[in-house]
């Protein structure tokens, strides 16, 4: 068996490890969406695969006999696409998905389907602290001329796509006291995020409710018909079931 793991969260690499320890043959694949990237445990590939047919294509190269997927729970392109040509080849495909998050007493919290959306919710002199990447930043474009934040993990390598917008550079985790900092200095209004779920990246949540800061949540893309599991202990079951 030669396993292909789809990674890019902290999922991945605990799956990652724990298949280096079982003795799985596997390849690990980042898309590069950052450019230091923390070493896995495993043979990595990074850059994208070239659509449908250079991933069918590179299935086939690798003799790869088996698919977890543990992006990122908003990577809904590459998750449907790898679920189909899956489906399509016959291979075991299974969907690492970690659970999303709930909102708990003092949370003030507005679900929303879109990025667009947020400036609806948004007085036009209030601060916004997007905690959503930069990949889907110029979809929040009418949120000028609101004061708008951006955190990346990369420093940025153009200028911000809108008026009154600036990039914060920062490498995960944030402890709840950083983040309680960090909103407190810059005056934010408001926080908008994308439910991805996970313990580490929930701080800001944490902080939010301290401060009394309202969110703004970015309900997730539905997920493939296909199996999938919630846990990394989960996903090994699965993968020494094969």
């Amino acid at each position: 068996m030669t396993l292909l793991l789809l990674a890019g969260t902290s999922e991945a690499k605990e799956l990652a490890q724990a298949l280096a320890r079982h003795g799985v043959t596997a390849i690990a694949s980042l898309a590069g969406a950052t450019r230091a990237p923390r070493d896995l445990a495993l043979p990595t590939r990074h850059g994208g695969f070239g659509g449908d047919a250079g991933f069918a294509a590179y299935l086939e190269t690798e003799k790869i006999t088996a698919v977890v997927d543990a992006t990122h729970p908003f990577a809904a392109r590459i998750t449907d696409r790898t679920a189909r040509i899956c489906a399509a080849r016959g291979l075991p495909y299974c969907l690492l998905l970690r659970p999303g998050w709930h909102p708990e007493p003092g949370d003030r919290w507005t679900n929303i389907d879109r990025e667009e959306d947020a400036a609806k919710h948004i007085a036009e002199d209030e601060s916004v602290f997007l905690a959503t990447g930069r990949q889907t930043l110029a979809q929040f474009a009418n949120l000028a001329p609101r004061r708008v934040w951006c955190r990346q993990i990369d420093p940025p390598q153009e200028e911000f796509p809108f008026e009154n917008g600036q990039f914060l550079v920062g490498r995960p985790p944030f402890s709840v006291e950083d983040e309680i900092a960090l909103f407190t200095r810059l005056g934010v209004d408001w926080l908008v995020v994308k439910n991805a779920g996970g313990a580490a990246s929930r701080t800001k949540l944490t902080a939010a409710r301290a401060l009394g800061i309202p969110v703004l949540m970015l309900r997730r893309p539905a997920p493939p018909d296909a199996p999938r599991v919630s846990t990394v202990s989960q996903a090994l079951d699965w993968v020494l079931a094969l």
